[in-house]
Order: C-alpha cells, then structure tokens, then sequence
C-alpha cells in the first residue's frame, strides 16, 4: 500500500430526506457525525449510494454544505461531479470546490457516449477546472464506459488524475490497473468499491475502500482496515465474512432498481440505528416495504448492530 493522502475506508455518503422528499440535513449531520466518530479515513459525498443523479444543483450544494460542516476538517471530503456532459462535470466540480470539498471524483460523460479519446479530454478538462484532485470514477453500469488501465496510470503520472475509484465490478481489471499503477511508482490512489471483498483488495494492493455498506457498520471497516493494516489476514477475513453476511440486506427486494433494493437497504438500516430519520428514496423511487424492512432489520440485528 502506499501513503496517498487520500486512502483507507470512505463511505459513500446516503441522502436521508425528510418524508415529503426534502433533504433532511439534520440525520445527514447525524450520520456524517457517526462516520467521523467511527474512525473513517474521509467521507464521499454526492456518489451513487447519495443518489447524486436525482438531486437538484441546490440539493446538491444543501448536501455538500452540510457534509463539510458536519465533518469539520476531521477527514478529507471527496465530492461526486456527475453529470451529461463535460461542462456540466466541470460546473458540477467548481461548485463542489466552492462548497469546501478536498477532492473532486468524476466518472465519463453520463447520457453522452464518449469513445476513449473523448474521455480522456473530458478528465484533463475536469482537472483543468479546479484546484484540488481530481478521482477518476470507473462505473460502467452507469456511463457505458470501461476506464483503461493505461489511460488512468498515464494521466496519474501526468499529475492529471490523484486517484481512481473502481465500481466496475471487474476485479481482473482492478488487479491489473493495481499492477500498473505500482510499476509506474503507485501514482495513483486505487479505491474498490467492492464491499465483500474488501480483504482481497487490500491484500493485492488496494489504497482504501468506498463502501456503501459503510453506511450501515462503518465500525467494521475500520476494524477490516487496521486489521489488513497489521497483516492479521485471517481475521480480517472473520471481520469481511460478517460484511458479506450483512450485505445479504441488498438482497432482500428481487425485481426491484438497483436504487430502491441497495440504498433503500442501506437507509432501512441506518434507520433502525436511528443514524437518520426516515427511509425515503429520491423520487420516483419508493422506499422498501415492511416486510422487506423487516428481512433488513433481521440481519442487521443479526450482525450485532441493533442488540438483541
């Protein structure tokens, strides 16, 4: 591993909102609060888990706003400039900068689809546009574009990219963007955000994590992170085959959006621990059942996070 300022476990923060669809900045105080006090390393603001793509730009300024001031210079804050195009990426990215954030992540054009040349000049335009790092995000679910392994560790050498965040899914790929990024002298910080295989990541090479299950039991990260941190391999593993049994929440609603069965889990536990205050989803999505909240509150007990 190496010693990048930005590196061990940042969640991804949820969006809690208020049962008529606002955003609740109280629980979002409360939760940000909770993760800082449990030890994370930093915190992500405005990513998939925040449900960045449904807020407004001033939602998203209220979110940013109060993750920074919860957070209160503690841990860096990373902020997700998502959006259609590079000049909204690049707005998107100056407003979180002016919100406070230390680094800026931003994933390929969403609705355009750019070839790998296109994307390139999309990063180096980001970059270009603030004066803090920039984080590539590789997320082909969500922008139909795989990021190359060549392309990040040239533009890491280039001093145009800081770090990557990997929510590809693509484990091979990550291995080798890690194998690449340390021959070319590990310019890059390497994030998975791949939350049961945590161990194996860190194993391999792996900077840090942004787990959206972080959310749930930040705490165990933490003890993940300073175990692999130690070289207690076998019981970090103990601690990231608890994760995985806890992730089974994600599971529970079949046939649901990937937003309405993974964070609506996230936020039906986080509720129950009484981190936020409702689990509403950004509309149009519906929150989660009560026997569907039921399964989730069942294993989140079962994890040891509700008591008995």
């Amino acid at each position: 591993m190496t010693t990048h300022p930005f590196r061990g476990i940042v969640p991804p923060v949820l969006t809690p909102f208020t049962a008529d669809g606002e955003v609740d900045t109280a629980s979002l105080d409360r939760l940000v609060r909770h993760l800082v006090d449990a030890g994370v390393h930093g915190v992500f603001v405005l990513g998939s888990t925040g449900e960045v793509a449904y807020l407004t730009d001033a939602q998203r300024d209220l979110v940013v706003r109060t993750v920074v001031a919860a957070v209160d210079g503690r841990v860096p804050v990373m902020g997700g400039a998502i959006d259609l195009t590079t000049a909204r990426v690049a707005a998107q990215a100056r407003a979180l900068v002016a919100a406070g954030v230390d680094a800026v992540v931003a994933t390929a054009p969403v609705y355009a689809i750019n070839d790998a040349d296109e994307i390139e000049r999309h990063l180096r335009a980001v970059a270009a546009a603030v004066d803090v790092p920039l984080l590539a995000y590789d997320i082909p679910v969500r922008v139909h574009a795989k990021l190359g392994a060549d392309l990040l560790v040239r533009l890491g050498t280039e001093g145009v990219l800081a770090g990557v965040k990997d929510s590809s899914g693509d484990d091979v790929a990550f291995r080798r963007l890690v194998a690449a990024n340390a021959a070319a002298g590990s310019p890059l910080a390497l994030f998975t955000g791949h939350e049961v295989v945590v161990d194996g990541m860190l194993l391999l090479g792996a900077d840090g994590v942004v787990p959206g299950l972080g959310n749930v039991d930040a705490a165990g990260y933490v003890r993940l992170w300073d175990l692999a941190e130690a070289g207690r391999w076998e019981e970090a593993k103990r601690e990231q085959d608890r994760l995985a049994a806890l992730f089974e929440i994600v599971f529970q609603a079949p046939g649901r959006s990937g937003d309405a069965a993974g964070v609506g889990a996230f936020k039906v536990a986080a509720q129950r621990q009484g981190l936020i205050d409702t689990t509403t989803a950004a509309f149009p999505v519906e929150a989660l059942d009560d026997a569907t909240a039921a399964r989730i509150e069942a294993i989140t007990r079962d994890a040891g996070l509700l008591g008995a």
